[in-house]
């Protein structure tokens, strides 16, 4: 009958229910790893929507769908989400010059302690973060992807050992969080709102307790879609509770107010 397969090498059951556990495990402990063995510590993270397109590509489709109208063959609503899509766009070159700026800063210290840009891997925002970082000669970045029906392996710029495919989101996040120094959330859908809503959620219950400095990338955006004011107001959160984070629609003022915390943070 041939010899008995060993239950680690049982596909059949690794990939069952029962072994569900040992998965989750699996998805803790070889990123741990990996990490260690690429002297990875410290990250920013950027956080933000796969469906931001870079500015080159959003404007030939809003010409395509202005063409398309003026022949016949497309729609007004075609047009308008074009033109939405290509307001957009700047988010995606913000967020690269972003990372850019935060990898070159990194690298061009007298310091050991390198932070690397960590994003989800996948497309937009995402893909704008890693790439900002590939810009930097030397510059290396996380993708901590998640296998989803809707989109391909993780994004081009992403340095290949540090790049990851994740089924359970919550090892996801928890790889997110655990070694981020600063974090910058940028106009999303619901994945980011559930990233940005946790974060706040662990600073504020100090579940979280390092220094953590974060930015909300997109003044227009987020105060438009989530009206934190209101919130204090019905007294489901403290006044206080907003100083937790930054309001910005400016790279510049972004990068100097997280290297200041980062800096400080060192000194501490």
């Amino acid at each position: 009958m041939g010899r008995t397969k060993k239950a680690y090498k049982n596909l059949e059951f690794l990939n069952s229910p029962a072994a569900r556990t040992i998965r989750m495990v699996c998805e803790y402990e070889e990123p741990r790893q990996r990490f260690k063995e690429q002297n990875v510590h410290d990250t920013v993270v950027l956080f933000g929507s796969a469906r931001t397109l870079p500015r080159e590509i959003a404007l030939q489709q809003f010409e395509a769908a202005e063409a398309a109208l003026a022949d016949g063959s497309g729609s007004e609503e075609a047009v308008v989400m074009a033109k939405g899509k290509l307001a957009s766009s700047r988010y995606y070159e913000d967020a690269r010059v972003l990372a850019r700026k935060m990898t070159d800063w990194s690298l061009s210290r007298e310091s050991d302690r390198d932070y690397l840009i960590c994003t989800g891997g996948g497309p937009g925002i995402m893909e704008a973060g890693n790439r900002g970082a590939a810009d930097v000669e030397g510059g290396r970045s996380v993708g901590l992807g998640i296998s989803l029906p809707f989109e391909e392996d993780v994004n081009e710029y992403v340095t290949e050992e540090l790049a990851f495919e994740f089924h359970y989101f919550f090892t996801r996040k928890l790889w997110f969080m655990y070694m981020a120094k600063a974090l910058v959330v940028f106009p999303g859908g619901f994945g980011t709102l559930d990233e940005l809503m946790e974060l706040l959620t662990l600073v504020q219950t100090q579940k979280i307790s390092k220094p953590l400095p974060i930015v909300l990338f997109g003044k227009e955006y987020w105060q438009s879609v989530i009206n934190f004011q209101a919130m204090v107001e019905w007294g489901t959160i403290s006044a206080k509770d907003l100083d937790l984070f930054l309001f910005t629609d400016d790279v510049n003022e972004a990068v100097n107010y997280m290297i200041k915390h980062l800096v400080e943070a060192e000194e501490q």
